[in-house]
């Protein structure tokens, strides 16, 4: 029997729903994400309601079951860049079963200026590189130093939608 995939566009209201996934993929691939455990988990309420004022965040469930988040940021960006990607994480368990692309199939449909998506990768996280390519991400420009974390670097990466 086929899992059911929903998409979602969350509200504040969800809030909690977003922090519990977005603990858990610190927990589970800290190493793919500017953020960490510790500062995010000590959040509170109101700073992770805060949260939407500026971004969008998208959830995937399979069966009930949050699996895969990110969040989208309209702006004017690099390389014609209309939103930002941030925070795109999918649980291991449910790895495979096409979450990335539903997810961002589901971006393409919206009626909102997110058809040319860019987004950063650690460098060195070829396995997101490789998700990403075959979604129809491109490397743009120089690799980018991070601010959050010295010594590393990131690669942007455009997406145009092809609806």
């Amino acid at each position: 029997m086929k899992e059911e995939i929903k998409i979602e566009i969350i509200s504040e209201n969800d809030w909690s729903r977003l922090r519990a996934i977005r603990l858990k993929s610190l927990v589970v691939n800290p190493e793919a994400f500017g953020g960490t455990h510790e500062i995010e988990s000590a959040e509170s309420e109101s700073e992770w309601r805060a949260k939407f004022e500026k971004l969008d965040f998208l959830i995937a469930s399979v069966d009930g079951v949050d699996a895969a988040m990110m969040s989208v940021e309209d702006l004017v960006g690099d390389f014609g860049a209309t939103c930002w990607i941030g925070g795109c994480w999918s649980d291991p368990s449910y790895r495979g079963k096409g979450l990335l692309r539903t997810l961002f199939d589901f971006v393409d449909q919206q009626d909102r200026d997110w058809k040319i998506q860019g987004l950063g990768v650690w460098i060195d996280n070829y396995s997101a590189i490789a998700a990403y390519e075959k979604l129809g991400f491109m490397k743009m420009g120089e690799d980018t130093p991070s601010t959050r974390q010295p010594g590393k670097f990131y690669q942007r990466m455009i997406r145009k939608s092809e609806i």
